[in-house]
């Protein structure tokens, strides 16, 4: 049967004051009062019925993700003790899955990012769906059919065309994220999709690969699927690695014994990292700007105005391109320009100011 897994760890420090250590910004109601772990639900119960949603979040943050997905199972949520990165954060309740089901075909979305049309991402995810059902050996990616030359997301690039599949086809290599001129050469080219992040693939066929590439995460999470109560003891264990490095970079290359194949994912498509990429999806008024909270925008353009401290006022004049957070106990003031360094800054406020205030 077909499953969905949320992946929401994280603390999106790049939305720092607003995300938390216990907070993360996948549990803000940034988007018309919803969240974006929310909206993910939402597009995951279009895929697959309520009782096959799988959520893996931080232990710290269950207690919320109740709160937000009443719906869920208990026996669907997937608590972290720690983050071990995305390796672990897929094989965990992939192993989990296929003790449940040994022909469990998974479909690994993302608490991160905003997706429209939802009918052109259902109809792309059930391609997936049906190209890892068809393909024992494939590990399906979603590939972002680029709309300009982003250098804030990683790529993709096309190979051969899989027959009886329209669009998909074989992926030739993952690339990093590119400079401005790098980008631009992939987007004319036409042989690059932006990397979504997001996967499908046979349980047991990712596994197999985890077992041939990573064999101690393998043992690792095959041990908690089996004995569940020795998650404390066992998952800080494993090892801090990237799926992407782990698996896919490397099955790409010809390592482990499966392929990775592609279906277009022809979708406006943001992920919402930090400030620069909220400010794109949020409403803003005819300068450019976008005020949420108590605060006004004079004689500016281009900014990002937050207050979520209603005894307070945030008032900007004469200025273009200005990020100003305001929370009651901590403000950042930055440009659009910078705001991907935020993750930094976060670092040297905790390490200055203290860690109560990240």
């Amino acid at each position: 049967m077909r499953y969905v897994v949320i992946m929401a760890g994280g603390s999106g420090t790049r939305l720092w004051p607003l995300s938390r250590q216990g907070t993360p910004k996948q549990l803000l109601p940034l988007i018309g009062g919803r969240s974006l772990l929310r909206l993910a639900y939402e597009r995951a119960v279009e895929l697959v019925p309520a009782e096959r949603v799988l959520v893996v979040t931080g232990a710290a943050h269950l207690d919320a993700v109740r709160a937000d997905l009443p719906e869920v199972a208990e026996a669907n949520l997937l608590g972290e003790p720690v983050g071990r990165d995305s390796l672990n954060a897929m094989a965990w309740p992939a192993a989990v899955l296929a003790r449940r089901d040994p022909d469990a075909v998974i479909a690994q979305l993302t608490a991160d990012q905003l997706i429209e049309p939802l009918d052109a991402f259902v109809t792309a995810v059930d391609a997936a769906f049906r190209l890892a059902e068809a393909k024992p050996d494939a590990l399906v990616t979603l590939g972002v059919v680029p709309t300009s030359a982003h250098t804030g997301y990683g790529y993709l690039q096309r190979g051969d065309a899989v027959a009886g599949f329209a669009g998909a086809c074989v992926v030739r290599e993952f690339r990093e994220k590119p400079d401005a001129q790098t980008a631009a050469a992939y987007v004319a080219s036409g042989d690059f999709w932006w990397n979504a992040g997001m996967f499908v693939f046979r349980a047991a066929t990712f596994l197999e690969q985890v077992r041939l590439l990573e064999p101690a995460v393998h043992a690792g999470v095959l041990g908690l699927a089996e004995a569940p109560e020795r998650l404390g003891e066992v998952f800080g264990t494993l090892k801090r690695i990237s799926v992407d490095y782990a698996v896919f970079e490397p099955v790409s290359r010809g390592q482990g014994s499966a392929r990775v194949l592609a279906v277009p994912l022809p979708i406006s498509w943001k992920d919402v990292g930090g400030y620069a990429s909220l400010a794109e999806v949020l409403e803003h008024d005819d300068d450019g700007n976008t005020v949420d909270g108590r605060g006004l925008a004079v004689d500016t353009t281009d900014s990002l105005v937050m207050n979520t401290d209603e005894g307070h006022v945030v008032a900007v004049l004469g200025v273009t391109g200005l990020v100003v957070v305001h929370t009651p106990d901590a403000t950042l003031v930055t440009t659009l320009e910078h705001a991907e360094q935020v993750k930094g800054l976060v670092a040297r406020v905790a390490e200055t100011a203290g860690p109560e205030f990240v």
